[in-house]
């Protein structure tokens, strides 16, 4: 059984590999990658784990200090690790994405991470940023509040990680507030989450403290974190957690309910039937949307935000699906075409070599610093479908940026071939999440509906389906940085593109020098 670990400066131990004080500003960590069999449901496989461990390891830290992680790749393929919303200052060379920051560590070798926490504070996650392998390689980021500051609101009794997509059973006491730090590691399907009898207070999104929300019900999105107050003031028995998927399209998704029990401590008769939550329906977008439309950065004086104004980059950039002809019509996607996606109309390619070591390096021939600041074509992008937009063009497409200009993205999404919401992801930056509509964005009224008081701090968002949301950042971390789907169906079709901020005029603002070894690109 999972009970609650309590908060504060505990020692702890990684499966034997070494023993951490969580007090130390910089600490080290020793992880091995392997084939391990696991069990669920009845079947057993075996996959890819970290220490043997499924989900991984769970690394707990302070604001603001730095770990390394040495990574032993003892499985059968190349892997590479991300720390998903970890900004990592100047330092996108232990940002992890397969051939964007790195080369995968190879089978048999190792590769050791440094990983910069700055301003973060809250829950993050960790995973394998190689095809698919994140399926099974990856676990929670704790960050607690730096040395002598506390939480925005009364400390929890305790607090539990969740991951959707693992098994739980929490124990707890009557009276007490516990906090969950929920991650939705799921693949594919944003989710409903709730606790059956149970209220939820969210607290933060994204490792940013947000406006407290109290509500029966949570939506995350692929990629995002939440971290979930629960107080037990309910009779002592048992009761369900449960998570749902949400699905506006007409794809197919996974339509079964993950649970978990909440159980009380103490003395009584265990309930012939456990009471569960009463979740939205899977395609409830008015749910979806009433949640999502609460979420506010707290913006106080201890927790300010900096939404800019001075907005010196506009991209206006289409989110959508597409189809590759394939010749002699011989695929089984639509039109005996195979499935593309994409960003402007152009499908990402992901380069031998990767972006990050061609920028430094000055390598020619890896990627092409056109990526556009429009669609191809404009049209009504949630009406009709135009064929001339249907069929993307490829390459290795990446946008340059100046340090420290004012960026606003608005991502746009369309009506090709399969619509539905896009969870955009992207690396080295937490964004302002300043407005979200339906429909075409308008220029000339859209941007009148923008909250530039207090809009959520992120960095994962959800695109509506057929609609738009408009993202706000300052370039201030320079470097090569991803940004895609976190669908990862997506991702993989084309769904992604690359942003390289420049260099700025001081030493603080410029990209620092590679460590002394980074896995090498020779082999695939």
């Amino acid at each position: 059984m999972a009970g609650f670990n309590k908060m504060g400066c505990i020692l702890t131990a990684f499966l034997g590999f070494m023993f951490l004080q969580l007090c130390s500003a910089t600490r080290y960590y020793d992880w091995v990658l392997k084939e391990t069999n696991f069990t669920r449901l009845c079947s057993t496989k075996s996959i890819l784990t970290v220490n043997g461990g499924f989900p991984g390891p769970t690394i707990q830290v302070h604001k603001g200090e730095t770990i390394y992680v040495n990574v032993r790749n003892q499985g059968l393929y190349g892997v590479t690790i991300h720390w998903h919303g970890v900004k990592q200052p100047r330092n996108p060379w232990s940002d992890g994405p397969e051939n964007i920051t790195q080369c995968p560590i190879q089978a048999g070798s190792n590769f050791t991470y440094e990983v910069v926490f700055s301003s973060e504070e809250g829950t993050l996650w960790w995973h394998a940023h190689s095809d698919w392998t994140r399926a099974t390689v990856h676990g929670a980021m704790v960050v607690l509040p730096a040395a002598g500051t506390t939480y925005p609101f009364a400390t929890p009794y305790a607090q539990q990680t969740i991951i959707l997509a693992s098994t739980y059973r929490l124990l707890v006491d009557y009276g007490k507030t516990y906090m969950l730090r929920i991650i939705n590691a799921i693949m594919n399907e944003e989710q409903f989450f709730a606790i059956a009898n149970h209220n939820l207070t969210v607290v933060t999104q994204d490792a940013s403290y947000i406006k407290p929300i109290t509500t029966p019900y949570i939506m995350i999105t692929p990629g995002q974190t939440m971290d979930v107050l629960v107080t037990t003031n309910q009779p002592r028995s048992h009761y369900y957690m449960a998570s749902t998927a949400y699905n506006d399209g007409d794809v197919p998704y996974h339509n079964g309910t993950t649970t978990a029990i909440l159980q009380y401590r103490g003395n009584y008769s265990t309930p012939s039937t456990t009471p569960l939550p009463n979740l939205p329906i899977h395609n409830d977008t008015t749910a979806a949307d009433n949640f999502t439309a609460r979420v506010k950065s707290l913006a106080s004086k201890a927790h300010p935000i900096s939404v800019p104004t001075n907005i010196t980059t506009r991209i206006y950039m289409t989110v959508s699906i597409n189809e590759r002809i394939c010749a002699n019509a011989s695929c089984a996607g639509p039109n005996n075409n195979a499935i593309a996606a994409s960003l402007n109309n152009i499908s990402f390619e992901t380069p031998s070599i990767d972006v990050l070591q061609a920028y430094y390096r000055g390598i020619n021939g890896v990627f092409q610093g056109n990526f556009p600041s429009n669609p191809p074509l404009f049209y009504n992008f949630t009406g009709e479908v135009v064929n001339s937009t249907k069929y993307p063009t490829f390459g290795t497409k990446v946008k340059f940026l100046k340090y420290g200009e004012g960026v606003e993205i608005i991502f746009q999404g369309t009506n090709l071939v399969a619509p539905e919401n896009h969870p955009m992801h992207l690396h080295g930056f937490s964004f302002y999440l300043v407005g979200t509509g339906y429909g075409n964005f308008n220029k000339t009224t859209s941007p009148k509906t923008y909250n530039l008081v207090d809009p959520p701090e992120a960095n994962t968002i959800g695109v509506p389906k057929n609609g738009w949301a408009t993202i706000r950042f300052v370039a201030d971390n320079p470097g090569v940085w991803f940004m895609h789907c976190h669908l990862e169906r997506h991702a993989s079709w084309g769904m992604d593109t690359v942003f390289i901020v420049r260099n700025g005029n001081t030493k603080e603002s410029k990209l620092r020098p590679p460590p002394a070894h980074m896995p090498p690109c020779s082999k695939s």
